[in-house]
């Protein structure tokens, strides 16, 4: 890829779609997954306030810098003069034209801002990191709404179909641009542990909620070991060390830069004994491997790394995909007794649902489904589709309403 052309994102529609209708976007999301390069091809002038001349001015009267402004105005790294966000609010209260601000800036400032100015004024986008979908620049196309029309046979197959091992390899190469798509092996490696090290030594402690970075790498390294997983809090917090309170700091924190997700249960009043516990999961299974110190060859030697591995990676592909729909959550769903237990589920709004589970092997069968299965026997039409996602060759119909995919089909095209 030449280094200054511009990848599509599936968030692209979505940001543009507010820009014609709302007067401010602010574009959140992890340190390093394209926020202002997405931004800057819709704005006519850019404050860079990382730069000490822009920023002084704009510090000395941030209203008067904004009049001075035309057309559509990218402020990067607003929070290096965070008064500029009273200016946007008064800016907006005077003119809410549409497509007037857009705002991009270190996700660590927007966690440690504790009064926010501007609310009901500037709306958020989030930019996940890369998708397999957008690397394949397959965007015109998604997996949900395939599910959702039940068109089996309009998945089309890759020229080149992956394996387990190409799979893994994929998945630790990570979704951030840098080292997805322009670094080798080494570097990347390089390039994941400092980004690690920058947010334990530098991005928490701006926050002002950490004093040894120490404690919290190490909680980082058991958070790795587990993703995808559902330990109680109490477990994650001994094995690193620490306490309630301290554990408590740190999962607020880390969701807030977006590097750790605690994805909510799915409750329903048509199935008892639900555990409420969130299941934990690294947004970017690269940096997973890189804080639990684990390369390819260790998850692919050892089968519980290798299902968490995996089933973070299906994660990561889909959580872009599931905000495109304004109605659609993320959750997973567990029993007490173990009878049901779907590793996600995509709640679709109105009840209706698709339980989606992530295997390992390349041949699933309807045992590996008990669970899709049993849960749409409770729900009955309100069970979309259930998904079998496997790392073998080909999709089929594995049960009523069941299909087994591989994982490619979360970036193929549709006929």
């Amino acid at each position: 890829m030449a280094a200054r052309e511009y990848l599509p994102r599936l968030a692209d529609g979505t940001l543009s779609t507010l820009m014609a209708e709302l007067p401010a976007v602010m574009v959140t999301g992890p340190r390093a997954a394209g926020k202002t390069t997405s931004a800057r091809r819709l704005a006519s002038e850019v404050l860079r306030l990382d730069d000490p001349a822009v920023a002084a001015a704009v510090r000395a009267d941030p209203d008067a810098a904004l009049r001075r402004s035309r057309g559509t105005v990218l402020i990067d790294e607003w929070q290096e003069v965070p008064s500029v966000l009273g200016a946007v609010k008064r800016a907006v209260d005077d003119d809410p034209s549409p497509g007037r601000f857009l705002l991009t800036g270190s996700v660590e400032a927007d966690v440690s801002t504790t009064m926010w100015p501007s609310t009901g004024r500037v709306v958020r986008v989030v930019l996940h990191g890369l998708t397999q979908r957008e690397v394949h620049r397959s965007t015109a196309s998604r997996l949900l709404p395939t599910l959702v029309s039940g068109r089996l046979g309009a998945i089309v197959s890759p020229s080149a179909v992956p394996d387990v091992d190409s799979y893994v390899r994929t998945a630790l190469a990570s979704g951030f641009p840098e080292p997805a798509l322009r670094l080798g092996p080494v570097a990347r490696t390089a390039w994941l542990e400092g980004y690690l090290d920058q947010l334990v030594t530098r991005d928490a402690r701006a926050a002002g909620q950490v004093r040894d970075p120490v404690r919290l790498r190490r909680y980082l390294e058991v958070l790795g070991l587990s993703t995808a997983g559902l330990p109680a809090t109490a477990t994650l917090r001994d094995a690193a060390g620490i306490n309630q309170r301290t554990a408590d700091a740190y999962d607020d924190l880390l969701e807030g830069l977006y590097l750790v997700e605690r994805t909510p249960p799915w409750i329903s009043n048509r199935l008892n004994r639900l555990i409420k516990r969130a299941k934990r999961y690294f947004l970017d299974p690269g940096l997973a491997a890189a804080a639990a110190r684990v390369n390819a060859d260790d998850v692919l030697g050892d089968g519980d790394l290798l299902g968490r591995t995996l089933d973070t990676f299906v994660a990561a592909q889909l959580r872009p995909e599931v905000a495109l729909h304004p109605s659609a959550r993320l959750h997973h769903l567990r029993t007490s007794s173990g009878e049901q237990e779907v590793d996600l589920l995509v709640d679709l709004g109105r009840g209706r649902v698709i339980g989606m589970e992530v295997k390992a092997g390349s041949a699933p069968t309807r045992t590996d489904a008990k669970h899709l299965a049993r849960l749409r026997d409770t729900l009955g039409d309100e069970f979309v589709r259930g998904v079998v996602f496997h790392t073998g060759r080909q999709p089929f119909e594995l049960d009523e309403r069941i299909w087994a995919l591989p994982i490619w089909t979360l970036w193929a095209d549709t006929a």
